[in-house]
This record gives C-alpha cells, structure tokens and sequence, in this order.
C-alpha cells in the first residue's frame, strides 16, 4: 500500500504531498523532511532510487527539477511503484504538455485531482492515461460553464 506521494524540488521545497495514512502533524512535517533531504543526498552520491527508511520503502524518481517520491510497505513492490510513478507524470505531461515545477505550482488543485484519479486510498485504481484525461478536461468544461453561469447571474441583477 502506497502511504505517501511527494513531490519535492532540488531545493527540498515540497510542492506536492498525498498522505494515504494518517499521521499528526508532527509526524508529517518530521517524514518529510527526512525524506525530501535523503532524497536529494541520495540522488547527488548518484545512488539508486529505492531507500530503506525506518520499516518503510522509499521509492524516488528525479524528473526534471522535481523528485517524485513514494512511501510504501516493505513487502510492496519497488519496481511496480517506480513504474507508478512514471505513469503519474506521463499523465501529468499528457494534460499540461512537458509538465514542469511552475505547472504543479499554479495548478496544483490539477495535479492533486490527477493524483486521485490514479491512485484511491493507497492503491492504483486507474491505468488508462487518456481516461484520466479525460476526467480532467471534464472537469474542466465544468468549471468554465460555472463561471459562465455565475457571469449571466450577476448580468440578470
């Protein structure tokens, strides 16, 4: 089961995190900035993209300026994961075109509604990246007809 994603930058700036267990808040600012600094120390001594951490997995994935990361069980697979993680951002690429940091920064309510329709609780429920894409474009045809509805309400007055 997929506990956390999180994206970090080179900076360990975090700009996107899922949390699929609950922690405190404590905990979750502690988590992340262990991982987000043994990720980039990891990625600078040229190192592999999986980490053991605590009675965890950490599975990492440097895409650009960004590091896309996943906390899973031990007796997950690493190689699946890694593979979910590329799914992840070839659907981001799909639906913002050669995604970049400053698109997950502006749209990050984009990348989060992407992230849930791929993964639901800690599992990977949705393959297809046209279908999610899909889904977003729906998304966002509903949210352009609300504002158009909003306009033509404050025109009525």
């Amino acid at each position: 089961m997929i506990e956390l994603v999180l994206l970090v930058n080179r900076q360990g700036k975090v700009r996107l995190a899922k949390w699929y267990k609950p922690e405190s808040r404590k905990n979750k600012l502690r988590t992340v900035r262990e991982i987000g600094s043994a990720v980039i120390k990891r990625e600078k001594q040229k190192l592999c993209n999986f980490m053991e951490w605590k009675d965890k997995l950490v599975v990492f994935k440097r895409y650009a300026s960004l590091f896309f990361c996943a906390v899973i069980e031990r007796k997950d697979n690493e190689l699946l994961m890694l593979e979910v993680i590329h799914h992840f951002v070839e659907t981001l690429d799909g639906y913002f075109g050669n995604v970049c940091e400053l698109d997950i920064i502006f749209n990050f309510h984009k990348a989060y509604f992407i992230l849930d329709e791929l993964i639901i609780a800690g599992q990977l429920q949705e393959t297809s990246k046209r279908k999610i894409i899909q889904a977003c474009h729906a998304q966002d045809l509903q949210m352009e007809e609300g504002k158009d509805g909003k306009k033509d309400d404050k025109k009525g007055i």
